[in-house]
């Protein structure tokens, strides 16, 4: 039993090891020519692999291959350790500062009042402030189903009534026992 487990472990390292390194570093790199970049970020031309890798012995650093599309790819001479921190912090840093723009939605019925109806628009107001977009669906129901033009001029209203704030993004469009309608923020 305590062997199934410890294999369990195995497995487990091997498969945290195939996500860390994300670059080719060193000996990995099989290129015939790259283009390397020094330490301070100068220039230094296009060369074999192994003169590349030769300087950056010579240097005590890692070679690190950080643009394998290029032709030739592009390497750069640097501490990997330092260098992989880096790149974790400037990630951290960018998921921090973006917003996710989130859909919330609305739903309305056909025979809506005017008070429900403003309640209505003034959440989705709210929700276009905070920088979502708003779906704002129109569900019909039985009998309802025979009227579905006849009530699209509720949102209609409800895009009039908004317009200080919002767009329209995507036109009221019948999509089975519904009509809907997308909203964004005005830029």
């Amino acid at each position: 039993m305590q062997s199934s487990h410890s294999s369990f472990f195995v497995r487990r390292i091997q498969s945290e090891d195939t996500t860390i390194s994300d670059y080719m570093i060193n000996e990995q790199i099989r290129d015939r020519e790259v283009r390397l970049v020094g330490e301070e970020g100068e220039q230094l031309g296009i060369m074999s692999a192994r003169e590349a890798q030769a300087l950056a012995d010579e240097a005590g650093l890692d070679l690190v291959k950080i643009a394998p599309n290029a032709k030739p790819p592009v390497c750069k001479i640097v501490d990997y350790g330092k260098f992989k921190y880096e790149q974790t912090r400037r990630e951290k840093e960018a998921k921090k500062k973006q917003h996710v723009i989130e859909i919330k939605e609305i739903r309305l019925s056909p025979n809506i009042d005017t008070n429900d109806l403003n309640t209505k628009v003034n959440a989705a107001r709210k929700f276009l402030s905070k920088g979502d977009r708003v779906k704002v669906t129109l569900r019909f129901r039985g009998r309802e189903m025979a009227h579905m033009q006849a009530s699209k001029h509720i949102l209609d209203d409800v895009a009039e009534m908004l317009s200080d704030v919002a767009v329209v993004e995507k036109a009221p469009k019948v999509e089975g026992r519904s009509m809907t309608m997308f909203l964004t923020e005005k830029k």
